[in-house]
């Protein structure tokens, strides 16, 4: 049922109540692109039992003794390039979705954005919309495929946030949406508007996903199965249109970290793959990702570009994400609107 107007009595005290928020939720992002600033981001990140499954006994010793006084100082240089003037591109493309989320969902709804890393963190935005009135909140974790590194992670988090409130709201999380038609529609009018702009037809379309340990898999982690079938159905998608018949999809994960299997085939690996193989001309898209950020603008738009030069592709573009492009606007609309059903 719709909410229904208070009613207070005169010398009732004012109660701010009764209104319905959304907090979109993405990973987490440094403060600044330098080593202390990386240094602090990483310690939260990589101490979070649900991203490093290694028992803290065996696993803190060495993020503390070795990573985090090696990795911050080269995490911070990939930073630099792509940090932009307002910030972090995650931290403000995440914050353009938001408010623009906010003009389609209009005044009925108050909408805000956190990091489960980083600021602003998932308790204040929690706390700044429930003190603002919304006894109602969308938990909204912007990963399209369930992961327990990602989307458990932020319902985590934010538990711990109501154990912390004596008047907590009620909280509805947004599910998973890797097979969802308004994504995968979405994906497909955006990446063949990104195509059509581009001076050069692709023979490849490299779908690159975030990578996580094999051993996710067989635990029970659907997240490789997401990715395939997100892939699958935008594959289908996209020759559906009737353009590139012969362009090649190819699914990959990238961003592997330490010495454990990961799932394959790795982007890097298959970059240095296709342009030895003869392939000359590619795309690379991010499916995974709701926003641009280090993973897409350094490791595949930078970082890519150089692995297929060097093994001889000529040809290469990496496509933006969805950010707050009209496609992926009406997307993010059409499934908060849905889960935010008999609120608004």
């Amino acid at each position: 049922m719709t909410w229904s107007p208070q009613q207070l009595s005169p010398e009732h005290p004012p109660v701010r109540s009764g209104n319905i928020g959304v907090l979109l939720v993405n990973l987490g992002t440094p403060d600044a692109p330098t080593t202390q600033a990386v240094k602090k981001y990483l310690l939260e990140f990589l101490s979070d039992r649900r991203v490093v499954e290694i028992p803290p006994i065996a696993w803190q010793p060495i993020l503390r003794g070795i990573i985090l006084n090696t990795r911050p100082k080269k995490s911070a240089q990939a930073y630099a390039q792509v940090w932009g003037k307002h910030g972090s591109p995650l931290a403000t493309l995440t914050a353009d979705q938001a408010e623009a989320l906010q003009v389609r969902l209009g005044e009925s709804v108050q909408v805000g954005w956190g990091m489960r890393y980083g600021n602003p963190s998932i308790e204040q935005e929690l706390t700044r919309l429930k003190d603002a009135g919304c006894d109602r909140i969308l938990l909204a974790p912007m990963y399209p495929q369930y992961c327990g590194a990602t989307t458990a992670t932020v319902v985590d988090k934010a538990g711990e946030a109501l154990g912390k409130m004596r008047w907590q709201p009620t909280l509805r999380t947004m599910p998973p949406y890797h097979d969802d038609p308004a994504y995968i529609t979405a994906l497909a009018q955006d990446l063949t508007r990104q195509l059509d702009a581009l001076t050069f037809e692709p023979e490849v379309l490299l779908l690159s996903f975030h990578g996580m340990p094999e051993r996710t898999l067989p635990a029970g982690d659907p997240y490789h199965c997401h990715c395939q079938k997100t892939a699958r159905l935008l594959e289908a998608e996209m020759k559906a249109m009737g353009k590139r018949p012969d362009m090649r999809f190819v699914t990959t994960f990238q961003s592997r970290f330490g010495r454990a299997k990961w799932l394959e085939p790795a982007t890097d690996d298959t970059l240095e793959a296709e342009g030895k193989a003869g392939t000359r001309r590619m795309a690379i898209a991010a499916p995974g990702f709701a926003v641009d950020c280090l993973e897409t603008l350094e490791e595949l738009a930078i970082q890519g570009a150089e692995q297929f030069a060097e093994a001889g592709g000529e040809e290469f573009a990496a496509l933006s994400c969805l950010n707050s492009s009209e496609a992926g606007m009406e997307m993010l609309e059409i499934i908060t609107r849905r889960e935010l059903s008999g609120w608004i």
